[in-house]
């Protein structure tokens, strides 16, 4: 089996390190780049921070080489994903997003990016997670707006954006299922004296604590009755491995915007 280059944005992060565990444990991939912002104070150090090494230094974004026929994963930050995906495009290099948190522009250039190579946005690189959006959407279709919707998220306590990427997936996946704009139906604030519920709206809850890795809860609510689909993640790894099957999967594609529903389902 041919194995490919890997670029990692964000090596020095959670998912970072996961990567590079994951990487050991085989998969059709060799690590090539680690990257890391400027200023990080791991410039120039091994891409392991633990464990053996790999022989690959971190690097900064703007010095790295983005070789052809490589794929990039981008865990970096939110803030950072357009220049990646413009670094990826203009060197023909497919790009994973996991990073989650960036704004309209991002996804514009990401967008843009997809038209000549291959971009999967993926807030969640679970496989299961995957499977809860498809089972949300068909539970939505089942159900009608005569049920209610929650969507509840957990994670550990230096999580920045809130509600989560996945979180706003599930309810997109929701939104989509009832032929509605989840920019509509959404509700993310509760607090005070209100109005009773919208009918057909989405409402959101975040808890930040701790080392929480992720957790997510869909709950349909109606009188007398509740169903609730619920996702619990303990180890990252989950999201690594995933994220390399995802990889796998990316690197045979031709230009385009993916998500992990067109890795598990198509």
């Amino acid at each position: 089996m041919a194995s490919h280059p890997l670029i990692i944005y964000g090596i020095t992060g959670r998912m970072g390190q996961s990567l590079v565990a994951a990487l050991r444990e085989g998969s059709p991939f060799h690590l090539q780049g680690a990257i890391a912002s400027a200023g990080s104070p791991r410039l120039g150090q091994d891409a392991a921070l633990e464990g053996a090494p790999t022989d690959i230094k971190i690097t900064d974004e703007n010095s790295a080489a983005l070789p052809r026929g490589a794929l990039a994963l981008d865990f970096s930050t939110g803030g950072a994903v357009a220049a990646h995906a413009r670094a990826c495009a203009a060197a023909g290099v497919a790009l994973l997003v996991g990073a989650t948190g960036f704004d309209a522009e991002a996804k514009a250039q990401l967008e843009r990016a997809a038209k000549t190579i291959a971009v999967l946005i993926a807030p969640n690189t679970s496989i299961a997670v995957a499977v809860l959006s498809r089972l949300a959407a068909e539970a939505a279709r089942a159900l009608g707006e005569g049920y209610d919707v929650e969507i509840s998220e957990a994670h550990h306590r230096h999580k920045r954006d809130a509600p989560s990427g996945t979180a706003l997936s599930l309810g997109e996946a929701i939104a989509q299922a009832r032929a509605a704009s989840l920019s509509e139906a959404a509700v993310f604030e509760r607090h005070g004296v209100h109005a009773p519920r919208r009918p057909g709206s989405i409402g959101f809850s975040v808890i930040r604590a701790g080392d929480i890795v992720g957790e997510h809860t869909v709950t349909f609510a109606a009188a007398g009755e509740r169903l609730e689909l619920i996702h619990r993640a303990t180890d990252r790894m989950t999201f690594a491995r995933g994220a390399l099957r995802a990889s796998a999967w990316l690197i045979e594609r031709p230009p385009g915007l993916y998500g992990m529903k067109d890795v598990v389902f198509v």
